[in-house]
């Protein structure tokens, strides 16, 4: 009895494996969640931690001006400093630049 070596039936193996192992690799850098998806999704949750700090900084702020114009706590020079700037107001010896 002959003993084969190899042969075709190994070299379609090898070629299997090796397109099998290529997919996977593939799959793992490009696919949907391989590697190069999660360096694009930190990106983006840096920036919209960034975002979210600013919008809060905005926020804070407007919640300060609200409370010195609420009516329990009138702050005189906020409403005239509002007052002009809505109103295009000033005294006689002003001059306003817009």
């Amino acid at each position: 009895m002959e003993q084969r070596r190899g042969g075709f039936g190994g070299v379609i193996f090898a070629i299997m494996a090796i397109a099998l192992i290529g997919y996977l690799a593939f799959a793992a850098l490009q696919g949907e969640y391989g590697l190069f998806r999660l360096f694009q999704v930190e990106a983006q949750e840096t920036r919209l931690g960034q975002e979210l700090e600013t919008l809060r900084e905005q926020r804070a702020a407007l919640a300060g001006k609200t409370e010195r114009l609420s009516s329990g706590h009138i702050d005189p020079d906020l409403l005239e400093e509002q007052g002009r700037r809505i109103l295009g107001l000033g005294r006689a010896d002003e001059i306003i630049i817009r």
